[in-house]
């Protein structure tokens, strides 16, 4: 027997076929999400870079409602920097206009800003839960097929009557591949996935930043007013 990748193929059972079907769609899944998530974040950062400097130079000048309605734009709401700075912008004057106090309208931003980052912590991390199914699952498909070929394995034995090589080859095969194409099919999602969640933790972070430099711009423009 032959041990190309086509002469395994051929080979193997229409289990150990169907395990390996099952993990090439997983893994064509894993890639796949990766490129498009990485699409969307690379969509986001550039926006957000486009913006942030626009939105910084408009609270410096105290237009704080052209603020409000820039970052709001249809065009800005894909950059996570936006859409944070809007939500907060839009409790804080929602306060203002209901004759809170001081206080309560910097802790009404920052509720704003809170649970604008949950939406788009959310938003950023679609698709990653898949990642982790198939990075924890992909093994055990793998170990479906390796069972697949010892079965195979044994099989040859009884039908051969003997426990050479050439009777149990074809089944360790199938084990083998299925067993490796499984580990290489988690190896990949794993990756994937810690590389996006790490994304997805720098723009969590940002977005924190952003709600703090928010709240300090509207306490420093409160004691230059009673000044």
């Amino acid at each position: 027997m032959e041990f190309g990748l086509i002469e395994m193929w051929q080979a193997m059972g229409a289990v150990a076929k169907g395990v390996a079907i099952i993990l090439i769609a997983l893994s064509i899944v894993a890639v796949y999400l990766f490129i498009e998530r990485n699409i969307f974040y690379n969509r986001t950062k550039k926006k957000s870079k486009e913006i942030a400097p626009k939105l910084a130079n408009l609270l410096k000048q105290g237009k704080i409602e052209e603020a409000l309605e820039f970052a709001s734009k249809k065009e800005n709401r894909v950059s996570h920097l936006a859409q944070v700075t809007a939500a907060g912008i839009r409790e804080y004057l929602a306060g203002k206009e209901s004759n809170l106090s001081f206080e309560e309208q910097i802790e009404t931003c920052q509720r704003g800003c809170e649970r604008a980052t949950t939406i788009v912590v959310q938003q950023l991390r679609r698709g990653l839960s898949v990642l982790a199914t198939i990075s924890t699952s992909a093994p055990f498909i793998g170990l479906f097929g390796t069972i697949a070929g010892i079965i195979n394995a044994f099989r040859g034995m009884a039908l051969t009557g003997s426990g050479g090589i050439g009777a149990v080859a074809q089944g360790i095969a199938e084990a083998l591949v299925t067993t490796a194409f499984g580990i290489g099919v988690a190896v990949i999602a794993v990756w994937c996935f810690n590389l996006l969640l790490n994304r997805v933790d720098i723009y969590a972070a940002e977005m924190a930043n952003t709600t703090s430099e928010l709240v300090d711009f509207f306490v420093r423009q409160h004691e230059e007013v009673k000044r």
